[in-house]
C-alpha cells in the first residue's frame, strides 16, 4: 500500500461508546486529493481518508475518532454510519460516471483490505455512501467496479444461480434484508441499482444534476430483474 500522507482536519470527535467500527463507506467528489480536503474544511466536513486520482492516500482524521463524512444514514440496524464507519474519499471529475482510475482502485483495494483485516469488518458492510443515504446521495456513482471489488473479499456481489433459493418475491422486504432502508422505496430500489445494476441507472454529463437530482421519484424496478435482487438478498443473508 502507498504511503499516507498525513494532511489533519478538525472536525471530528469521538466516537460512541460501544459504537466500534464495523463499516466501510466509500464516497467520490469531483475535487482532487488536497483541493478535496480544502472543500472539506471550508464545508466544516471530513472523512478518514482521500484517495486522488493518482492514487495518493491522504489522511485526514484518523481512524479511531468519528469523522463527519456520512450524515443522516443506516443500514443493517445501524444509525449514523459516521458512529460505526471509516469513510474513504475517492477524487472523480465526473462524480462517478466515468472509470476510476487503475491508480486509486488499486490504493482503494489495498485500504480496504488492510482495513477489513484490522477491524474485521464484515463483506455485507462495505458500501456506498448512496446505500446508507439512499434519498440524499450518489456516490461513489455507477462507475465503481463493486463486482470487480468482491472478487478480493470488500462487500459482496451476487450469484443469479440463487434467485431460486430465495420465495419472497416483496422488493421492499428484499431490499430490508439486504440493508437498505425503505422508508422512501424508490430511492432504495435506485440505490440498489447503482451498486449492482449499474445498466439501469441513468447516465448523467451533468455534475450538479448528478447531485441534485438522486433519483427518479416514480422507479420500479423493472420484473425482471428482480431475480437479481433475490440472488443478492441471499448473498446478503449468509455469515461472512
Amino acid at each position: 500500500m502507498k504511503k499516507i500522507i498525513q494532511i489533519p482536519l478538525p472536525y471530528w470527535n469521538e466516537r460512541p461508546k460501544k459504537c466500534a467500527v464495523k463499516a466501510i463507506v466509500l464516497h467520490c467528489s469531483a475535487q482532487e486529493g488536497v483541493p478535496m480536503i480544502k472543500l472539506l474544511r471550508k464545508l466544516h466536513l471530513s472523512s478518514h481518508f482521500v484517495i486522488g486520482s493518482d492514487g495518493r492516500i491522504f489522511q485526514p482524521v484518523p481512524e479511531a475518532k468519528r469523522a463527519f463524512h456520512a450524515g443522516v444514514s443506516s443500514w443493517r440496524g445501524m444509525n449514523n454510519l459516521n458512529h460505526y464507519s471509516i469513510g474513504i474519499e475517492l477524487s472523480s471529475s465526473s462524480m462517478g460516471e466515468e472509470a476510476y482510475t487503475p491508480q486509486q482502485l488499486a490504493s482503494a483495494r489495498s485500504l480496504c483490505l488492510d482495513l477489513i483485516r484490522r477491524y474485521n469488518i464484515p463483506a455485507q458492510n462495505i458500501v456506498a455512501h448512496s446505500d446508507i443515504a439512499p434519498t440524499r446521495k450518489p456516490d461513489p456513482g455507477k462507475a465503481f467496479p463493486w463486482q470487480q471489488f468482491a472478487q478480493y473479499g470488500i462487500g459482496l456481489w451476487y450469484d443469479l444461480n440463487d434467485a431460486g433459493k430465495v420465495a419472497e418475491n416483496d422488493v421492499e422486504k428484499l431490499l430490508r434484508q439486504i440493508g437498505y432502508n425503505t422508508d422512501n422505496l424508490p430511492a432504495a430500489s435506485y440505490a440498489f441499482c447503482r451498486h449492482f445494476l449499474p445498466e439501469l441507472v441513468a447516465k448523467q454529463h451533468d455534475t450538479h444534476r448528478i447531485i441534485t437530482d438522486i433519483y427518479p421519484e416514480n422507479f420500479v424496478l423493472p420484473k425482471e430483474y428482480l431475480p437479481h435482487l433475490k440472488a443478492c438478498a441471499y448473498k446478503f443473508s449468509k455469515r461472512y
